[in-house]
């Protein structure tokens, strides 16, 4: 058994699944820094996730195009998050209550809708799913290939999000409205920022950053929708976000940490690890639960977290 594991074959296969499993939570995860930047808290991520990974899905089915089924998981993404951001911004419900119905409405709808649309059949219908990328000369590097260079476009175009989210909330004007309303909404209202606005605003690209992680499940690593495919990665999401302290390159590294979990447990199940699998597959959430009590302490929130802003209490 330990032969098994101490092969370069394990390595190469572990990291490149870590990079792949990574992305499902990078996704949402970069969607709530700008979320909970604006002092928003979304817990729906799971629900969003799912609705997504149907709406790409069904779009690539119908349509035979893997980049309108792409678009159709951010617009479902965008739309079903919106749900969210009337609650918590218009309606000032409690958030977390808000963000636990949207998952429950998420993981339910999108079960309905799937035999709605496809009916009930013994093997699911399936799609062409996005294919790895082959590099000249970069793929057929030893060790390092197969790691970094034989994934989907969408994995790439994941770290490429990484560094737009970082460049828009720390170099734009944008990105200095969304940190003054997370902070102190009555200075930024007072200075002519539209708080509801900027915070709807955030909701939806949070939920299109959603969108696009369930697609990614459904289109990009699957070939096919499975109800609750998404397996938690939305509430993974949230405690990579804090354990990030809202920093995109951290998000990463986090993701990075927690889809390496993933792929860990994976591959001792493959090679016949002799320990039970319940165990194996709750790998990745007691890493959550252990991060999210070593760093909530710790963790410096916006000042107006969760606080909904009412214009008249000025």
């Amino acid at each position: 058994m330990q032969s098994d594991v101490l092969t370069v074959g394990f390595l190469v296969s572990l990291l490149a699944g870590a990079i792949r499993l990574s992305i499902p939570i990078l996704l949402p995860a970069l969607g709530e820094i700008f979320t909970q930047r604006s002092g928003i808290l979304n817990l729906g991520l799971e629900g969003i996730m799912l609705m997504g990974a149907l709406g790409g899905f069904a779009g690539t089915f119908f349509t035979h195009n893997l980049w309108i089924g792409l678009l159709c998981a951010v617009l479902v993404g965008m739309l079903f998050s919106l749900i969210m951001a009337f609650l918590s911004i218009t309606v000032k419900a409690n958030q977390v209550i808000a963000g636990t119905a949207l998952t429950i409405l998420g993981t339910g709808l999108s079960a309905f809708l799937f035999r709605a649309i496809f009916g009930i059949q013994k093997l699911p219908p399936q799609v062409e799913s996005f294919q790895p990328l082959k590099f000249p000369i970069l793929t057929d590097i030893p060790v390092l290939g197969p790691i970094f260079f034989n994934h989907n476009i969408l994995v790439y175009l994941t770290f490429v999000l990484v560094i737009v989210t970082a460049v828009v909330l720390e170099k734009t004007t944008f990105g200095l409205k969304v940190r003054a309303v997370g902070e102190n909404p009555k200075a930024a209202d007072s200075k002519g920022i539209h708080v509801q606005l900027v915070r709807y605003i955030c909701v939806a690209i949070g939920g299109a950053y959603a969108g696009l992680g369930g697609a990614f499940l459904s289109i990009g690593f699957m070939n096919t929708f499975l109800d609750r495919m998404v397996s938690g990665r939305g509430f993974i999401a949230v405690a990579v976000v804090i354990f990030a302290r809202w920093n995109p390159y951290r998000a990463l590294a986090a993701a990075l940490l927690f889809g390496g979990a993933d792929a860990l447990q994976m591959r001792l199940q493959a090679i016949g690890v002799p320990i039970p699998h319940q165990f194996l597959l709750a790998l990745p959430y007691v890493l959550t639960i252990l991060v999210l009590v070593s760093v909530s302490k710790k963790a410096e929130f916006p000042a107006a977290y969760t606080l909904p802003y009412t214009r008249a209490e000025r």
